[in-house]
This record gives C-alpha cells, sequence and structure tokens, in this order.
C-alpha cells in the first residue's frame, strides 16, 4: 500500500454471528462444492474479484477506509477474524487441503533428501546433488519411484494439518489477547505453533516411519500395507513412534521459528494483512528455509531412528535397535563426525521452500475464499432482511 493509504489494524477475534445461524452453521459439504467450484475456475465472477485485491488498486481502498466502518465491512471480507462459529471447521478444511497438496507436490524432493540423509548409502544411492540424485533415481529405478510411500503421506497430512493449522489459528488468538490484547504477539505465535506440532506430529508420525522405509533405496517394501504389516509384526506397534520426541524435539523449535518468523514477515510485507498470494508464498519460503536449515541435525537422527539402516547398525557395531535421541546423536557423530548431522542440508531446505511456500499460499487461499463466501451470505440474508 501507499503512504497515504490506511494502516489496518490487525483484528484477532471473530465477528459476531449477529443471529445469523444460517451463516455461522453452513455444511461443511455446501463449503467443500463452493470451493470445488471456484477453486478449478468453473466461476469467473470470483476471480475477477480477486484481481482489485491482488492487483492493489489503493484509491478503492482508500475510498473505502474513509467512508464509515460498515461500509468497510459489507465491502470487505474480515479476512483474519472468520465469522463466529465456522472458524474452526473452516481452519480444518483449510489446513487438509494445504497440507495434502504441499507434501503431494513435493514429495519428489522428500525422497531424495531420506536418501541424502543416509548416514552409510550404498555405492549405487550416493548423490552429489538433488538434481543428479532425481535423474538416477528416474533412470535406475523407474519413472514412479519418487512417488513411493506418496499414499502413506496424503492419509496422514489431512487430518494432522486440519489439526494443526485449526489449533494454531485457536490458540493463537486466545494468546494474543492474553499477552497484548488486540494486536498481534510473537510469542504467542510460537507457542500456538509449538503446541499445534504436538498434536501435527501425533498424528503424521507414523505415515512418516512407512514413507521414509519405502523410501530408502533397496525398500524390500512393495506397497504401503505390507510395509505397515512387517513393521507391526517384527517390531511392534511402537515401532510407528519410535522417533515421536525426536520429531517433537525437531519440529517444535522448527514450527516455533517457522511461526514467528512467517508472521513477521507478514506485519513487513503485508501490513494491512489482506490476501495478497506473493507477500503469502515469500513469507512461507524464507520461514521455513530459516526454520529447516536450523534444525536439520535433528531432522538426520529421526531418520536414522524411522528407517533402522541395516548398514548403520552394522557399522556401529550393534544388531539391536537404535532407540532414543541420545543414541541416536551418538550414532551419527560416531560414523560421520559433525558434518553427518547436515547431511542432506541442501535438499531439506530445497524442499521446505516451496513446501512451506504452497501450504500457506494454498492455506490463506481457502481461509479467504471461505470468508468471503460466507460475507456473501450475510450481505444476501441481510438484503432479505431489509426487504
Amino acid at each position: 500500500m501507499e503512504a497515504d493509504g490506511f494502516l489496518r489494524r490487525r483484528r484477532m477475534t471473530a465477528e459476531p454471528g449477529g443471529g445469523e445461524p444460517g451463516v455461522a452453521g453452513a455444511s461443511a459439504e455446501a463449503e467443500i462444492r463452493w470451493l470445488g467450484g471456484r477453486f478449478l475456475g468453473v466461476s469467473e465472477g470470483f476471480v475477477g474479484s480477486l484481481s482489485p485485491r491482488i492487483g492493489g488498486e489503493t484509491e478503492v481502498q482508500t475510498a473505502q477506509v474513509h467512508g464509515s466502518m460498515d461500509n468497510l465491512d459489507s465491502s470487505e471480507p474480515d479476512y483474519e477474524g472468520l465469522p463466529q462459529g465456522a472458524s474452526t471447521s473452516t481452519h480444518m478444511l483449510a489446513g487438509a487441503v494445504a497440507g495434502i497438496m504441499e507434501h503431494c507436490l513435493m514429495f519428489p524432493i522428500d525422497c531424495v533428501k531420506t536418501r541424502m540423509q543416509s548416514l552409510q548409502p550404498e555405492p549405487a544411492a550416493r548423490y552429489s546433488n538433488v538434481l543428479e540424485a532425481l535423474r538416477r533415481i528416474v533412470r535406475t529405478e523407474g519413472a514412479w519411484r519418487p512417488m513411493r510411500g506418496l499414499n502413506a503421506t496424503a492419509i496422514g497430512a489431512g487430518p494432522a494439518h486440519a489439526l494443526y493449522f485449526a489449533c494454531y489459528e485457536k490458540l493463537k488468538k486466545k494468546m494474543s489477547d492474553a499477552i497484548h490484547p488486540g494486536a498481534n504477539s510473537h510469542l504467542a505465535n510460537g507457542a500456538a505453533g509449538c503446541v499445534a506440532t504436538l498434536l501435527h506430529d501425533a498424528a503424521m508420525n507414523p505415515s512418516e516411519v512407512v514413507k521414509q522405509r519405502m523410501q530408502m533405496y533397496n525398500s524390500p517394501y512393495r506397497g504401503v500395507c505390507e510395509c505397515v504389516r512387517a513393521v507391526w509384526l517384527r517390531e511392534g506397534p511402537g515401532a510407528f513412534y519410535r522417533s515421536y520426541t525426536t520429531q517433537l524435539t525437531m519440529n517444535v523449535p522448527f514450527q516455533a521459528m517457522h511461526f514467528m518468523a512467517y508472521e513477521w514477515l507478514q506485519e513487513r510485507l503485508n501490513p494491512h494483512r489482506l490476501y495478497h498470494p506473493g507477500s503469502h508464498m515469500l513469507s512461507g519460503a524464507l520461514a521455513g528455509a530459516l526454520a529447516a536449515a536450523a534444525t536439520t541435525p535433528l531432522d538426520v537422527c529421526k531418520t536414522l531412528l524411522n528407517t533402522q539402516e541395516s548398514l548403520v547398525l552394522g557399522g556401529a557395531h550393534t544388531h539391536t535397535q537404535i532407540s532414543g535421541l541420545a543414541q541416536a546423536f551418538r550414532t551419527v557423530y560416531r560414523l560421520g563426525g559433525t558434518s553427518a548431522y547436515f547431511k542432506g542440508v541442501q535438499a531439506r531446505i530445497i524442499y521446505q521452500m516451496p513446501s512451506t511456500a504452497i501450504s500457506w499460499s494454498v492455506y490463506e487461499f481457502f481461509k479467504y475464499a471461505i470468508t468471503k463466501r460466507q460475507q456473501e451470505k450475510r450481505r444476501g440474508n441481510q438484503a432479505l432482511g431489509d426487504k
């Protein structure tokens, strides 16, 4: 926005329902049908309605601001404060779609990351960079090899991200109101991200175990069901959560840095807190890169705990399972020294930057679209009531 524009104060509370249960109680099925049509381009009217906001027509917005607040609220969706009674389902729906798209689109890079974090890879699975790894995997193992385990990830990503974003938005609002009423709080953002991670990882950890075992070079598993059955029978159900504490140890600081960096960047790139795809993508990418680089050592240990590499077990002079973060840290250092903690850091950053950019941009789009839809319903009901 230009200097003569109006800086809207970020609203941290949801709008009251105003006695309109038809708006607040809109069913998830109807929202999904509506969003499907909008997202796939069936309706050109909605796309046209986004273009003034994306294009930044500040003159129109300035005129609206200098008018009454009632007119502003009726013409502009309250993007940061969703209508009362719909916020939780809205965040869960938007989060689930964002999580599935993020993981599915970036899955080939995730496969490379897993292999590059191997402490003692076989000669045929030693790669110098991400592109070379992808070319060799496709050439020697087939075009679909980088996608093995995708279905396990998609099954886990939907509910995990639904809980993740819904919990984050709910706690962010409550904590911000307690710490700094009526304004944004970076401490609240970080704390909410940490708590949301507990739910996300609890839902996602079994999928991570299956996914990473199928991604490894010469994986003995032909499918997800076979992998799940084999792990359950040989190692017990606890194997699906063997890396949970390590995952939390990695993801709690990761998400704290991620959310704090994202919100900080949004305050500078998008101070009006309007729907702006470019700022959401850039903020998400930079926040993801920073958090990914800082937590790579923990990710290496998590990969070791999930995969239980046979060559690593032999090199560590043990044929038992590696369990616990402390033992994983010692094993990594014994086999590769300090540099081993940063194996695959390039692939991790390359994976996280577009991954978090996709996640935030898709999530913010659905959050904006559902809010706009509910505002349109509200105005329609008000018009009928006036008649």
